[in-house]
């Protein structure tokens, strides 16, 4: 019987983790007391398993892994080299790219250039932007949990889900959103809304907490597919959002939600789903059967297995050749 793979990673996106961690395999993550990005540990907003566990970062060149896993530039570029052993930085390397390229959306290199590491992309769309130089390439589509809460949209209204969001501008649509909001019942929630929300509600309770709502907004341009959206679409809420990035090619639209670069087109849709409660309900529940195929979680957690043994089975078949 083949033993559990031992991944090394940080602690980049709580919620992204949390459905990494379904898999079967275990997770170490490091965790200092000044909870540097990176460093909170497990924290106390998820649910993890057993299977996710806390080293001190003192302490992870002593430990032994299967795969080191990285997340972000920092982690690739410093994090490594401060806390991990020279035996540790030889071990299989997997990089998951979380986002689109920033500086220029098509000519952005990656700071990956070589063959020794997989570059995992959540969309179909980050794998086409970046120029990934010579690094292999892979997407693995996000996957969340089908949980046991019942979409009502009893509140004529929508929800907006963005941690953040007044800082940060027209990336993530704040112009967007504060133009629909003056034609359209709309709550905002997450950190740092400030003013124009209602501030955060942590992962866990999310769920309950939105199945209220008539739909969920989505004002962001220029992002990854969100989290967020597999998850409102996993519970049956209609979607509403801008057809950019990966989710024009989720949403098939006015059949599993709306979607269109015309804000006004958005806003009279979001109008329509207030006043149709039933067409709310018929297109949540549409959403959620796409939802169900394609964001599957056991579908999610084997992808990741299957690429977490071939990189291992890789390396020792190197190891064995030389």
């Amino acid at each position: 019987m083949q033993n559990r793979l031992k991944i090394f990673t940080w602690h980049i996106h709580g919620s992204y983790l949390y459905y990494l961690s379904q898999g079967n395999y275990d997770i170490y993550i490091p965790i200092k007391a000044e909870k540097t990005e990176g460093y909170y540990g497990r924290g106390e907003t998820f649910p993890f398993g057993d299977n996710v566990i806390e080293i001190p970062a003192n302490d992870v060149r002593n430990q032994e892994f299967d795969i080191i896993l990285f997340q972000t530039n920092n982690n690739y570029l410093i994090d490594q080299h401060e806390i991990l052993s020279e035996q540790q930085k030889e071990l299989p390397k997997v990089y998951i790219e979380h986002d689109p390229p920033r500086q220029h959306p098509t000519d952005t290199k990656h700071i990956l250039d070589t063959p020794d590491v997989t570059l995992v992309h959540v969309t179909h769309f980050n794998k086409l932007m970046w120029d990934s130089n010579r690094t292999p390439t892979r997407v693995i589509e996000h996957g969340v949990t089908a949980l046991q809460v019942t979409y009502t949209g009893e509140l004529d209204k929508g929800i907006v889900v963005i941690n953040n969001l007044p800082a940060r501008g027209r990336l993530l649509g704040l112009d967007v959103f504060l133009e629909a909001r003056e034609q359209v019942k709309l709550d905002l929630v997450g950190m740092g809304t400030g003013d124009l929300g209602l501030g955060e509600v942590l992962h866990p309770q999310l769920p309950e907490f939105q199945s209220k709502y008539r739909f969920f907004f989505n004002p962001i341009r220029y992002t990854s597919l969100g989290l967020a959206v597999c998850e409102a679409m996993m519970m049956g809420i209609p979607v509403v959002g801008l057809a950019t990035t990966e989710l024009s090619a989720v949403i098939d639209n006015g059949y599993s939600g709306f979607i269109h670069t015309d804000i006004h087109y958005l806003i009279g849709k979001m109008n329509l789903l207030i006043a149709d409660p039933e067409l709310a309900k018929e297109i949540g529940a549409n959403g959620r059967e796409v939802a169900l195929k394609r964001f599957n979680i056991d579908r999610f957690t084997k992808d990741w297995e299957h690429l977490f043994n071939e990189v291992t089975s890789a390396k020792n078949k190197n190891l064995i050749s030389t």
